[in-house]
């Protein structure tokens, strides 16, 4: 059975992925942060659709303190990750002059810092096994930029590099490194706009509508798969058709 960490599976993206993963017969641990009544719920519903009793654990991405002791948390309960998806995320938006240092370095700590301490928490045990699929959640804006979100946007675009380096780094022990780059998605992070925002926004989507999360899981599902073996190094878009 194989065994899968989903950083920020309380909600949104993280959540459908933890669920997809566990209906393909993975033990799953669900990682949270604030939001562990919405974790539990992630675990209901695993758990009512027939998948393998889910673990559950608290850490802040921002703090390689707790991602160690995450870490050890999960090795007592005999849980080694050989699937590591991180999805866990923030999002902010405002004028660069408007953007203190300590919302980008938050930007760059949960978003990119934190893959670095994961690969290197959780890659080991893939190497010695010689299989293993780390899979970063990215976005669109890591590739063209967004004007009002430069901090999010330099540390996905960070994140997109780090992938492909990290995938030529794997490889030769079987290890695939890949990111999926959603575009818009309709989960918390576009919660701040308004119903004619958001129609805005479709207007300029080639498909007309906003992406389901589960839609974006299907393509993680694929990339943590045995079919998916001769694919690393890749940033796969899910935008419906949008490029900016």
């Amino acid at each position: 059975m194989r065994a899968a960490l989903v950083t920020g599976a309380s909600r949104g993206i993280g959540a459908a992925v933890a669920r997809l993963l566990a209906a393909d017969g993975c033990r799953v641990c669900l990682h949270y942060h604030r939001s562990e009544e919405r974790a539990r719920q992630t675990a209901e519903a695993i758990r009512r659709a027939g998948g393998e009793e889910p673990l559950l654990v608290r850490a802040d991405m921002r703090s390689p303190a707790d991602l160690a002791v995450m870490k050890e948390t999960l090795e007592r309960s005999g849980f080694r990750p050989d699937i590591v998806v991180h999805s866990a995320g923030v999002a902010w938006q405002g004028m660069l002059e408007d953007t203190a240092e300590a919302v980008w370095d938050e930007m760059m700590d949960v978003h990119l810092k934190a893959a670095y301490f994961l690969a290197r928490l959780f890659a080991p045990h893939m190497i010695w096994r010689r299989w293993g699929r780390i899979i970063h959640l990215s976005s669109v804006w890591g590739q063209a930029g967004a004007a009002g979100e430069t901090a999010y946007s330099a540390a996905k675009g960070g994140l997109d590099s780090f992938t492909k380096a990290l995938a030529r780094e794997l490889a030769p022990s079987g290890v695939t490194v890949n990111a999926v780059a959603p575009g818009a998605v309709d989960t918390d992070m576009l919660a701040g706009l308004t119903e004619e925002e958001k129609a805005e926004l479709c207007r300029n989507i080639p498909l007309g509508r906003l992406g389901r999360p589960e839609e974006v899981a299907e393509v993680v599902r694929f990339l943590a798969s045995e079919e998916a073996g001769y694919i690393t190094g890749q940033v796969v878009a899910v935008t419906g058709g949008w490029y900016r």
